[in-house]
């Protein structure tokens, strides 16, 4: 096993890759390759400074500390989805491809096996297959859908460099088997991540779902703690003619009479001479 050295960490994978046929997946996987050495080509990283493992529907890349970040992820939201939306747009349905993709940074080591060993590669491939991604790709009309891990987001992205704004990322908290963590999200938060997200730079405050429910103002001599109490006692519903409380009258038409205990006789209809006597 070699020594733990820092890398940044780039994964690519292809939705619903598990749903298409044999010639299909094979189709996919030579496109997932020509988009990645596309993307690493525009970001000026030769294949001197990457070293790739394949995944079948996933592509794994290592690159050199060295390799600059912010051209990475500016060809990563600027060239790639370019290039889906071309290859889409010639490709039938069941050819068309689009990605999820996350950015990294971390220390890896390689073993004798060629096998890569790192908890920051772990939790890169955490965020890569988190429900939360597959819902922002799901609901948005781009064919790709990125999010970085908090600390590409704190060394590179919050600076805001030309063609990587730091106002399009929002913070989100990824459960995973191995505890929650925190990354950022290219694009809008999808909505099942809304009881899962923090707000990022990018976020405008007082979402509807931060406000609470408008208070019923209390009325004139109630105080907060009766307002909203129903009126005790029985309610009395008389479409014409008066009520008679214990010998007198209420004249004209009521609706919703309210109050407490009534005694005497209750007079329905109109009222007579006699009555006003």
């Amino acid at each position: 096993m070699t020594h733990p050295v820092s890398r940044t960490i780039l994964l690519l994978d292809i939705e619903r890759f598990s749903d298409r046929d044999d010639v299909e997946q094979a189709y996919l996987r030579r496109m997932l390759y020509d988009v990645t050495d596309r993307a690493l080509e525009t970001a000026g990283i030769d294949e001197t400074l990457r070293t790739r493992a394949d995944r079948g529907d996933s592509v794994m890349e290592l690159i050199d500390a060295n390799a600059p970040v912010t051209a990475l992820l500016r060809a990563l939201l600027t060239e790639v989805p370019v290039q889906l939306r071309a290859m889409n747009r010639m490709a039938s349905r069941s050819a068309q491809m689009r990605l999820r993709g996350v950015v990294a940074g971390g220390y890896v080591a390689v073993d004798d096996l060629d096998g890569w060993v790192g908890s920051d590669l772990n939790h890169a491939c955490r965020l890569l297959d988190a429900a939360l991604l597959r819902a922002a790709l799901r609901e948005r009309p781009d064919d790709l859908a990125l999010c970085v891990s908090d600390s590409v987001y704190q060394g590179v992205v919050r600076h805001d460099h030309p063609g990587v704004p730091a106002a399009d990322f929002h913070q989100v908290t990824v459960g995973t088997k191995n505890g929650p963590l925190t990354a950022w999200l290219h694009g809008p938060v999808p909505a099942a991540g809304e009881d899962h997200r923090e707000r990022g730079a990018g976020e405008a405050p007082g979402g509807s779902g931060d406000r609470p429910a408008p208070a019923t103002p209390a009325a004139p001599g109630t105080t907060e703690d009766t307002r909203n109490r129903p009126a005790p006692g029985p309610v009395l519903d008389v479409n014409g003619g008066s009520v008679s409380f214990g010998g007198g009258y209420v004249a004209g038409d009521q609706h919703g009479v309210s109050g407490g205990r009534v005694t005497g006789d209750v007079v329905m209809g109109s009222k007579t001479d006699g009555d006003r006597s």
